[in-house]
């Protein structure tokens, strides 16, 4: 049977109905599991396992900021599902995509198809205005209430704004590009464009994935070399021990916006660079810094990016080609109030179809990710830092005010990380 000609991809298929009441069954579902956080989150005492490994008035401090964000989050949450609901059941979309013909047509252009490009780019702006409005006020009471009352958020409004201005210039830049290029190969390759749309996508990220760190990230953060001393020489030889091809070591000044800390590598090939956030090396010991890189390194070591990029690719793949199959669907667009078929319009509305099959591919990929932090961390303590990386990994979620507590099925669920207690225990079994 033809994929678009029976069961449930038919033509009497009621896909607005579907992809509504899907929405609602994943909404549904991300609840659920909040609700069981949240009830985790509510118990005053540490729990049993956590007992001798944090004290009391840290766990409560990071239990009042899961408090606050679970609360958030509900609100949020919510609010983010009646506006997909109202946006999709009332026909918001044909809506802005016909005010997009008529802008272009006063900008002399017929919204015809051979002018979709641009009709779909002034249809993006019109949505990313629409976007943009509605979240920022709870971008700004994230950030200047919920982060401000636990003593992370360093931003001022003057900053949060030009910070909001930058990414909305560097994502236009980006992203208009883009999507005429996804376009134009789509109109060009014809039933066969999923091959060649993955290809472009594939270099597309190789691009980002170079230019990000050296030419993006700058624009929002400071880069300092990391000074000469007992730190960067421990560095070296941590990185000249396991052969770790690094060129250059990094600071950050992530205190600029926030408390929170971290650390990263990048870079292709034999030209890796390191990079420390300045919050680490404020609560952090030189051995305990050297022991979460001994850590990312691991990822390094066991290929873990390369394999995530090979998943990612084959994932990509296979959605672009399911599309190919929707992409002249006409019921699916008339379902959804458009009578003509715009690429961009079907590529959303499938994802939207396809969203149980990500959610389970969401959990998989989390799962793959743990494994490889559990890795990574045998990693460390193969190198000798067992006892280091217990007291880093202590520390960062102390500081971080992370989760203590985690409910089974949400951080299953929901975490690419294992929580803290099962990454101790591991750590534990292997000394």
């Amino acid at each position: 049977m033809d994929i678009l000609t029976g069961g449930l991809f038919g033509d009497n298929v009621p896909y607005k109905a579907y992809v509504v009441k899907l929405t609602w069954m994943v909404y549904a579902w991300n609840t659920y599991l909040n609700y069981r956080q949240h009830r985790k989150l509510r118990e005053t005492k540490v729990p049993a396992s956590m007992v001798g490994v944090i004290e009391e008035k840290d766990f409560l401090k990071a239990r009042a900021y899961g408090l606050d964000k679970s609360k958030f989050g509900f609100v949020s949450e919510t609010f983010d599902q009646v506006e997909t609901a109202l946006i999709l059941s009332y026909d918001v979309w044909p809506y802005l995509w016909n005010l997009s013909g008529i802008a272009l047509g006063r900008l002399g252009y017929p919204a015809d198809q051979s002018h979709e490009i641009f009709q779909s780019i002034i249809f993006v702006i019109f949505m990313t205005i629409i976007s943009m409005s509605l979240s920022l006020p709870f971008s700004l009471y994230s950030t200047f209430v919920i982060e401000e009352r636990h003593g992370f958020n360093k931003q001022t409004l003057r900053l949060f704004v030009t910070d909001l201005v930058k990414e909305t210039l560097v994502s236009g830049a980006i992203g208009i590009p883009l999507i005429i290029a996804f376009l134009k190969i789509i109109q060009w390759a014809g039933s066969s464009f999923y091959f060649y749309l993955w290809v472009f996508m594939f270099v597309f990220q190789l691009f980002m994935v170079a230019i990000y760190p050296t030419w993006i990230q700058p624009l929002f953060n400071k880069f300092t070399p990391l000074e000469e001393g007992e730190l960067r020489t421990k560095i070296n030889a941590l990185a000249a021990r396991i052969k770790f091809p690094l060129k250059k070591l990094f600071v950050i000044d992530g205190s600029k916006r926030s408390s929170h800390s971290n650390a990263y590598f990048y870079g292709f090939f034999k030209n890796k660079r390191i990079v420390l956030y300045d919050t680490l090396l404020e609560h952090s010991s030189n051995d305990e810094v050297c022991a979460v890189l001994a850590h990312e390194l691991g990822h390094w070591q066991y290929n873990h990016v390369l394999q995530t990029l090979v998943i990612a690719q084959v994932h990509i793949f296979a959605i672009f080609y399911l599309f190919s199959t929707f992409i002249e669907h006409a019921p699916l667009y008339r379902s959804f109030g458009f009578d003509t078929m715009p690429i961009l319009i079907g590529f959303t509305l499938f994802q939207y179809i396809l969203s149980p099959m990500e959610m389970i591919i969401g959990f998989l990929q989390n799962v793959f990710s743990r494994k490889n932090e559990f890795q990574a961390d045998a990693f460390a303590k193969k190198l000798g830092y067992a006892s280091l990386l217990r007291s880093a990994l202590i520390k960062l979620h102390v500081k971080n005010k992370g989760n203590l507590n985690p409910d089974h099925w949400y951080s299953a669920w929901h975490y690419s990380h294992p929580p803290l207690i099962e990454r101790l225990e591991a750590i534990g079994k292997a000394e």
